[in-house]
């Protein structure tokens, strides 16, 4: 669990800063030009690395169901082995999937607006700039939304459903249940949000969803910057192991600035 932790972590220090000094030099600074290239490199790392937190998400929730429901197998269902076969499989499904995503909307021909109604460069908000037919850019968003969507929320959900299950057969005090509906409900809804905002954010442009730019917009940058905002205090704080490292942490540096001696003056 450490190990996924700080991998979604990594993911999402990296996600945001693909796209948010980018945009804040925009906002600041009015440097709002990018090349097509950078802008399909941008793209790519963005939408790859969601992909990545949305493959997290799911093996967080398959571990603790190993460990809770099947905890005499663990160290048998989980080692190094599966984290190798984790990894693969991360890098092959989200970049195969992605280079895919990107390559077409690459090979499309943009004759008309060059300004994408966008704070960075989303697929769809790039795709609806192209002249010619964009059918297969589309079906690709909606395969997107099919490979990660589809297949992960059920997976997950039902992860949950199995450990909720396990905590109240065996839990015996209100206590233990409460606190084991508390962490499953906040973990999915975080999860939740991710995936339903990611979602009608792919799916506004690829269906014709009637909704205003800006919000469209927001909800894109909501996509990126809420599963990075919210994930440390759920994944991070909330654990009470790491809770207790910081807590060493700061108290250790409250120490030293106790101890630490003023000189007197005129000495150095």
């Amino acid at each position: 669990m450490y190990v996924l932790i700080a991998a979604l972590c990594a993911v999402d220090v990296s996600v945001v800063t693909a796209i948010v000094p980018n945009a804040l030099l925009g906002l600041l600074l009015g440097r709002d030009r990018i090349s097509l290239g950078g802008c399909l490199t941008q793209m790519f790392v963005t939408h790859f690395l969601s992909s990545v937190e949305s493959t997290l998400l799911l093996a967080m929730a398959l571990d603790r169901y190993v460990a809770i429901c099947q905890p005499l197998r663990y160290a048998e269902i989980i080692n190094s082995s599966v984290y190798v076969k984790l990894l693969l499989f991360t890098a092959v499904r989200s970049g195969s999937i992605m280079a895919t995503l990107v390559g077409l909307a690459g090979s499309l021909r943009f004759c008309g607006s060059n300004s994408i109604r966008h704070c960075y460069c989303d697929h769809m908000a790039l795709v609806s700039l192209a002249c010619g037919s964009t059918a297969s850019s589309r079906a690709a968003g909606v395969a997107v939304i099919v490979c990660f969507v589809g297949v992960d929320i059920p997976l997950i959900f039902f992860s949950y459903v199995k450990i909720l299950s396990v905590v109240l057969r065996g839990a015996g005090a209100s206590e233990e249940r409460r606190k084991a509906f508390h962490t499953c409900g906040t973990h999915l809804m975080v999860m939740m949000c991710f995936y339903l905002v990611g979602s009608v954010t792919f799916l506004s442009h690829n269906l014709n969803i009637p909704i205003p730019t800006d919000a469209n917009t927001f909800m894109g940058l909501m996509y990126i910057l809420l599963p990075a905002t919210v994930n440390p205090v759920i994944y991070g704080v909330r654990t009470k192991e790491i809770r207790n490292g910081f807590y060493r942490l700061f108290k250790l540096r409250a120490k030293k600035i106790v101890m630490v001696k003023v000189s007197p003056a005129g000495k150095s």
